[in-house]
């Protein structure tokens, strides 16, 4: 596990949401993180898995050193 990466879901989840949302597993290609994008943008716990993926995803594209201390910082804040 990563400090930052996408937050893993639970094996029961994984399989329902692969056959249900597009480019799921796109972000199983990355180590799984403590925090993430996702989850500074307040979405964490019971919410919304279509955009926790999209912001992911997002974060997956844009991956820099300075963007995962960005979200260090937005973490500890």
């Amino acid at each position: 596990m990563s400090v930052v990466g996408p937050r893993p879901e639970r094996p029961h989840f994984v399989e329902k949401f692969s056959d249900e949302i597009d480019a799921y597993n796109a972000r199983h290609h990355l180590k799984s993180g403590i925090t993430g994008w996702a989850q500074v943008n307040g979405l964490r716990g019971d919410t919304d898995i279509a955009k926790r993926v999209e912001l992911d995803i997002y974060y997956i594209q844009n991956w820099s050193f300075t963007f995962d201390l960005q979200i260090i910082l937005m973490t500890i804040f």
